[in-house]
């Protein structure tokens, strides 16, 4: 009871602060639910005024809406109530980055994007978007198909489907199939501004090209949040994809007998490309999934961009590592990021191994799904 009272008192105390300021809202437009907003945008919401903090999470709208989303605090800060002077619903303010075509949305599908009808036999993940009889409903906690009308804890009303605007905070929309349909060479860009130029977008579309089922398994939402937390991983194996080739370049030989042999004469399997391929049997192993022989000639992965992204996604797609499961199947069965990074790097992380590191790849993952315009989802940390 003590807890629950002191919850009470930080309430009506939080109540109270926000009631101390006001905000001329002259001027500001109204929000809209589904709508783009860029950082810095500032709009009204239930007569007070709120300015976006992170872009991709103020446009997907529902659990982020300003006030009214149990998550919108992560996506805005409150600028106070409206002080009376401006509580219309005037749409001129140069501080919004609301599109005409965005802000006419509504439920009658003016915006219907690339929202699926619901159904039973799916699994939906939080800010999922859906059409419903007609209407829009998001999901505000993930759930295995319940009916959207069934809980507001579950699934709530919404005017738009974002997927209707493009989102992300990049200009660029994803075209083609696949990968390149969820990740644009724009978006790849902004999330790697200081890489190396050995990893090229287009050698990454081409790897992807031999996984079909990287990121295009489940739902929109899911494919994004898969392409941002392998990219988010990747980023952190290779600090921003700037290394190629592991800084302390060990031999990383077993002396085990592999499918190849032990190790190849003069060899060092050191970690190379993407996700950092090291030791003699995964050289070995990746080599005979891919059709080359990198056992013999580990180089392989240091040279060829589109080489090096398929051994990243050989790994990403296929191999359990230190975890339970391929990091793709966390990604499209709903374990979540955490469990991605478990399998990367195990008990050297998770489980408190290495909270810093940890927090670094989730820094990085909330990064790139906003860049995407998409929402996390659970289960971040391992």
């Amino acid at each position: 009871m003590k807890f629950i009272k002191n919850i009470a008192v930080c309430v009506f105390a939080l109540l109270g602060a926000q009631q101390a300021f006001a905000y001329n809202c002259s001027g500001t437009a109204q929000y809209s639910d589904g709508s783009s907003y860029s950082n810095g945008a500032i709009v009204k919401n239930n007569n007070s005024a709120y300015q976006c903090t992170v872009g991709g999470w103020c446009s997907v709208g529902g659990p982020y809406a300003p006030g009214d989303g149990w998550a919108w605090s992560n996506a805005w800060n409150s600028l106070g109530a409206c002080n009376g002077t401006g509580g219309g619903n005037s749409s001129s303010s140069s501080s919004s980055s609301v599109s005409s075509s965005s802000s006419s949305s509504n439920n009658n599908g003016s915006n219907n994007g690339s929202c699926p009808q619901w159904s039973s036999s799916a699994v939906y993940y939080t800010g999922d978007v859906v059409v419903y009889g007609g209407s829009y409903y998001i999901a505000e906690h993930d759930n295995p198909g319940y009916d959207p009308t069934i809980s507001t804890w579950f699934w709530d009303p919404t005017s738009s489907c974002p997927g209707g605007n493009g989102g992300g905070s990049s200009s660029s929309t994803p075209s083609g199939n696949g990968f390149s349909a969820i990740v644009s060479e724009a978006q790849f860009n902004q999330m790697f501004p200081n890489r190396n130029t050995f990893y090229t977008y287009a050698g990454l579309v081409n790897a992807a090209a031999t996984f079909p089922a990287f990121s295009t398994r489940g739902n929109l939402t899911t494919q994004k949040r898969e392409a941002a937390a392998a990219l988010a991983n990747f980023s952190h194996e290779t600090s921003g994809l700037y290394y190629i080739n592991e800084i302390a370049q060990g031999t990383y030989c077993s002396g085990t007998a592999t499918a190849c042999g032990v190790c190849a004469a003069g060899k060092k399997y050191y970690g190379r490309g993407p996700i950092q391929l090291s030791w003699n049997y995964n050289y070995c192993t990746a080599g005979q999934a891919l059709g080359l022989d990198l056992w013999s000639n580990p180089d392989q992965v240091a040279q060829n961009p589109t080489t090096a992204w398929r051994t990243a996604l050989w790994f990403w797609m296929t191999q359990s590592g230190a975890g339970y499961r391929p990091a793709h199947d966390s990604m499209v069965n709903g374990n979540g990021f955490g469990e991605t990074i478990r399998t990367i790097n195990g008990s050297l992380e998770c489980n408190g191994g290495n909270p810093g590191q940890v927090q670094s790849r989730i820094n990085t993952y909330l990064d790139f799904t906003q860049i995407l315009g998409t929402t996390p989802g659970n289960n971040l940390d391992c």
